[in-house]
């Protein structure tokens, strides 16, 4: 693997988030708890994982610009903000939201979820969508 594999990495590794998030949705819905809890540490995983890869890639690669020009990036730039906005606050909304879990405080962490899971499911699908603008269409 070469550093120009990470970006497809990276997509994969949010693309999996993003199963892995809506799956725990869904047995917590049926209320299977323990597959749940599973289900969410797969997805921290998952995105602690991205997390690394993607700060390795832009150390070495820097920045890389948008191709596209006109509307294209305009549509680009909106989303690429939205995506970094959320994202920065993503670990601390996670991290309170796992460590209410962990301590039981079941009433408190349904609370942070039910905003920490529509933010996750943004950043994590935006940047898999991120990354399709910026390496794989063709502008």
């Amino acid at each position: 693997m070469s550093l120009r594999d990470l970006p497809t990495v990276n997509a994969a590794l949010n693309a999996t988030a993003t199963l892995l998030l809506l799956l725990g949705w869904r047995l917590i819905r049926a209320r299977r708890v323990e597959a749940h809890r599973r289900a969410m540490l797969a997805a921290l995983g998952c995105s602690a994982l991205f997390l690394v890869s993607y700060l390795v890639y832009h150390f070495e690669a820097g920045s890389v610009r948008f191709p596209g020009t006109g509307a294209a990036r305009s549509v680009y730039l909106a989303i690429l903000a939205s995506h970094t906005l959320l994202a920065a606050a993503l670990p601390v909304l996670v991290a309170v939201t796992v460590s209410r879990a962990l301590a039981r405080r079941f009433d408190r962490h349904r609370r942070i979820a039910r905003v920490t899971l529509p933010v996750w499911l943004y950043v994590s699908v935006t940047g898999v969508v991120v990354y399709w603008m910026l390496y794989r269409m063709r502008w």
